[in-house]
């Protein structure tokens, strides 16, 4: 037999061989998917009977929202009660369930934490659904790899909430996309979501890619060209997954005109997405008096916001430092200056971070010059805006700012991050009239900080105006109309 022969020889025998270990192997995969498909089904079948008999019992159908930090405090609270209330008062023969992981408190206690701090009352009770696993949600247990691993918590968060309720629409009001694909498919619900924050975004990629340092792109990884590479590839395939769950969505609202950009690059459905600006309680501030502040002995500075990383409250305090620094070598007023930080926390880690800052003002020396008002009501709140002359805000690429509107209708002169939506939407010219001031560094806070209170008080004044008016686009009226404007589609399919 020649050479050729033998060879020829032997690639048959391989393709016989390879033919005979096929065949199982394509029998075992059909059969796999097989059960899958049908355990699927299963568990479909299921769950939809637990909402068939809820129906029959209730008569009515329900929505539900996934919002496990719902005592939080923050402004995406407040749109989760302003979107509930506007809902009850339009809808009166539809049921409403929150899925909260708040165990420590009861769901009366949450509504009156509602009204306490947002001033929002619900015409009538919503069903709270207490879930017991909301750790697996919470940064900290990620110490490496936190996008991906809180995603995949909120699947599992996501399940138990499912077989605890199964609605007949469900809303993710707190940005927990992976969590839209369960719902739909296994749960066979309408599914909404309306996003504050994109969990990743092409900023995010360009900051690991340009290896800049921030509070998600420590020093040791943007230091290191490997780890930095690995980082982008592990942002692109998390984009792509990100993408393909929130694309499940049959209605998207984005709160922003930033948000709004990386959402169409990321989920790609720009026919169900739509920008519904959040609720901010401007009329609750009107009240505060305009007026001239050129008499005032000592001027406050007042941030408004959760105690968390992004904030970048370590930012404040140093830019703060350096505006007491060129006070005290004559280059700025006589009139005594404090900053006030006021917001709230949602955990053990929230606190620990508020001691790091308290240890940061010692360090600095400015500890008798700083205050911290922590989960204070919204009396209290108030209170601390009408005394302030600015107000600060400092997070980088901030997906809206609730608390940048707030301190505009209370008439403070804002200073926000040049960035997200208060360079887009917020402090924007309003009628051919400046409305604040914008800044990205210390040294441009403490600029700003300074230039500000160098103006005449009537300058201030006249600034302050523009800024009052220009918020009312943001008030609770408008996010009604408008939520429930994009709502309506989802809302005419639940059956009566």
């Amino acid at each position: 037999m020649s050479g050729h022969d033998q060879l020829v020889h032997c690639l048959c025998e391989l393709t016989r061989l390879m033919w005979k270990l096929l065949l199982p192997l394509v029998f075992l995969c059909v059969l796999l998917i097989t059960v899958l498909v049908l355990l699927v089904l299963a568990v479909r079948f299921w769950l939809q009977s637990n909402r068939n008999a809820r129906r029959a019992r209730d008569g009515r159908p329900t929505v539900a929202f996934f919002h496990p930090y719902c005592n939080a405090g923050g402004g995406g609270e407040r749109v989760l009660w302003c979107a509930i209330r506007a809902l009850q008062n339009r809808y009166a023969d539809i049921n409403f369930v929150v899925y909260t992981g708040d165990l420590g408190v009861t769901g009366q206690q949450i509504l009156e934490g509602a009204r306490r701090r947002f001033n929002i009352v619900l015409p009538r009770p919503v069903h709270f659904v207490f879930l017991r696993h909301r750790l697996l949600v919470e940064p900290g247990l990620f110490p490496h790899f936190t996008l991906l691993g809180q995603s995949v918590g909120s699947i599992f968060l996501g399940w138990e909430a499912l077989t605890e309720f199964v609605p007949d629409l469900y809303i993710d009001s707190m940005g927990y996309a992976f969590t839209l694909p369960l719902f739909r498919y296994f749960g066979g619900c309408s599914v909404g979501s309306y996003v504050h924050y994109p969990t990743i975004s092409t900023d995010m990629l360009s900051v690991v890619r340009e290896r800049n340092p921030r509070f998600n792109n420590p020093d040791y990884i943007s230091n290191n060209l490997f780890l930095s590479a690995f980082k982008v590839v592990y942002y692109c395939l998390f984009a792509l997954l990100y993408g393909m769950a929130g694309s499940c969505s049959d209605l998207i609202m984005v709160n922003s005109s930033w948000t709004l950009d990386h959402i169409l690059s990321l989920w790609r459905a720009p026919n169900r997405t739509s920008v519904v600006y959040p609720p901010c309680d401007v009329s609750a501030f009107l009240d505060i008096p305009l007026e001239d502040d050129g008499d005032r002995k000592c001027h406050s500075i007042v941030s408004i916001g959760q105690f968390r990383p992004e904030k970048d409250h370590r930012l404040q305090i140093r830019a703060f430092k350096k505006v007491l620094d060129k006070r005290r070598t004559g280059a700025g007023g006589r009139e005594a200056l404090k900053l006030v930080l006021v917001g709230g926390c949602r955990n053990q880690e929230d606190e620990d971070r508020v001691l790091m800052l308290r240890g940061l003002c010692q360090e600095l020396g400015v500890a008798d010059k700083v205050e911290f008002k922590l989960n204070v009501p919204f009396e209290e709140l108030k209170r601390e805006m009408g005394e302030a002359t600015i107000g600060l805000h400092t997070m980088w690429n901030e997906h809206f700012g609730i608390g940048v509107v707030e301190c505009m209708a209370a008439g403070k002169v804002i200073l926000a991050h040049k960035s997200g939506g208060p360079k887009l939407d917020i402090v924007v010219p309003f009628e051919g009239g400046q409305t604040g001031f914008l800044a990205d560094d210390e040294d441009s806070y403490a600029e700003e900080i300074q230039r500000i209170l160098a103006l005449p008080s009537a300058s201030r004044l006249q600034l302050r105006r523009n800024a009052r008016q220009s918020v009312a686009r943001f008030s609770d009226q408008e996010f009604e109309a408008c939520f429930l404007a994009a709502m309506e589609p989802l809302m005419g399919t639940l059956e009566r």
